[in-house]
């Protein structure tokens, strides 16, 4: 790789974005590691009440471990699922804090644009061996350009959610409608239990993340009466949601299904099938939803598990080269398509297919598979392996692509999850999908996790 003498930025400081650094040290390369939360797992913090549907051995990285361990760090039983505030203060939080780590983490320090040094995208001459440059808005407002050999984007999916509407589009009168809609993954049983008591909530979605969160919602209407639990999906069934049953490689997600079906057979949750939100109208006191046959509900919160999908805008200076569909690489594309693949069915995959036009430029993560919900933690830390490796000028190592994943059975196709996060989420998914929730239901990281959440930054 060119310019050894300057860093490789990583941008994110997920759980991706830490295997990414803990792997570039290793290779004898320096990560300079940019956060726009205030802490490493900022995104996750948003849904440390979801629990994961995968056990802390997929959701560990080999590297990242190493470094742990020089620390007298005590791992977490392997067999365990973690909830994703577990995943950040009993891994994430002191990953972040050994000294190799630390001194080479910025928090608060959001990411704008990348871009060549002298040259905008339509520029060609010595491009490849041109340093990039990193412009970041630091806390406090000040803005700086940073000087770096490659970048790894780990900066995840969380920020940007799918829209209510139909056809890819926000639904007329969703902006406006904004202090009606909460956020992907809410507590509504923890710290956002005031705005759900007592109300009618609409949840929107058919992913791990609208099940996680009504699931949740039935138990506090046990608790709250006036709690009333609304449903909507596009499709003609949820039996996508209710998942593979005794199929499912990761039993808590088969449970998650069931139980959710007996919610709805009871009428404790009120489902509507074939809704494709038109419009929403904001009331005095509730909004009002239409679908695009005409049909209306009142609501008064709509909580949106409609997956999530990359933001390209801090790329716009960079030639990238995305699949028209999902918006992954091009060679990835078909590989993750959520209409042919589950989570488990994506083959391993690393450098090579994960690069642009753009030399030493790499999106990985839950970014990496763009508006497809499928990824896995396990998945993400497996591209930054083989990424650290191409950098370090090992080809071999790179191309040399291996993971063990567990028969996923049905997985979420609506990108409000991701198998491995909230996120994210469907986090871990997030943010999603295969996360969960409290007690024994559980599902994916939003994107975010299932062997991981949602979004990762």
């Amino acid at each position: 790789m060119e310019s050894l003498n300057l860093p490789v930025a990583v941008i994110g400081a997920g759980p991706v974005g830490l295997a990414a650094a803990a792997h570039l040290l290793e290779r004898g390369l320096q990560p300079l590691i940019f956060e726009a939360g205030p802490t490493a797992g900022a995104a996750i913090e948003q849904w440390r009440h979801i629990r994961l549907f995968s056990p802390w051995r997929f959701n560990l990285d080999a590297a990242a471990v190493r470094l742990l361990d020089a620390t007298g760090w005590e791992a977490p039983r392997l067999t365990a699922l973690p909830y994703g505030g577990e995943l950040v203060d009993n891994y994430l939080a002191p990953l972040a804090a050994t000294p190799e780590i630390a001194s080479r983490l910025q928090t608060g320090a959001r990411v704008i644009a990348v871009t060549r040094r002298g040259l905008d995208k339509t520029h060609v001459r010595d491009r490849d061996t041109t340093p990039f440059i990193v412009r970041v808005e630091h806390h406090g407002g000040e803005v700086r350009d940073h000087t770096v050999a490659a970048v790894i984007d780990a900066s995840g999916t969380w920020s940007t959610r799918n829209p209510l509407g139909t056809s890819g589009l926000p639904a007329i009168g969703e902006n406006t409608a904004a202090e009606r809609i909460s956020s992907p993954l809410p507590d509504v049983v923890g710290r956002d239990r005031a705005a759900f008591a007592g109300r009618r909530v609409l949840v929107v979605g058919a992913g791990h993340s609208a099940a996680n969160t009504l699931i949740n919602l039935a138990d506090l209407a046990k608790e709250e009466p006036g709690t009333s639990i609304v449903w909507a999906v596009r499709g003609a069934t949820a039996d996508k949601v209710y998942g593979g049953g005794d199929a499912d490689g990761l039993p808590a997600r088969g449970q998650l299904g069931a139980r959710l079906r007996r919610l709805v057979g009871a009428g404790t949750i009120e489902l509507h099938t074939g809704f494709g939100i038109s419009s929403l109208k904001t009331l005095d006191t509730h909004v009002g939803v239409e679908s695009a046959d005409g049909r209306t509900l009142e609501i008064d919160v709509v909580v949106p598990c409609t997956g999530f999908r990359p933001d390209l805008e801090m790329l716009r200076e960079l030639r990238l080269n995305l699949d028209p569909a999902v918006e992954a690489p091009t060679e990835l594309g078909p590989l993750i398509d959520p209409e042919f693949h589950s989570c488990g069915t994506v083959p391993p995959h690393g450098a090579r297919l994960l690069g642009h036009p753009e030399k030493d430029f790499y999106i990985v993560g839950m970014k990496s598979y763009g508006r497809a919900p499928t990824f896995l933690l396990a998945t993400g830390y497996e591209q930054v392996r083989s990424v650290a490796a191409a950098l370090a000028g090992d080809q071999a190592a790179a191309d040399t692509v291996q993971l063990e994943l567990p028969e996923t059975g049905v997985c979420s196709t609506d990108a409000g999850s991701s198998c491995d996060a909230p996120a994210g989420a469907d986090v871990v998914s997030e943010k999603a999908g295969c996360c969960s929730a409290p007690e024994p239901v559980l599902i994916g990281f939003p994107t975010g996790l299932a062997h991981g959440r949602s979004g990762e930054n």
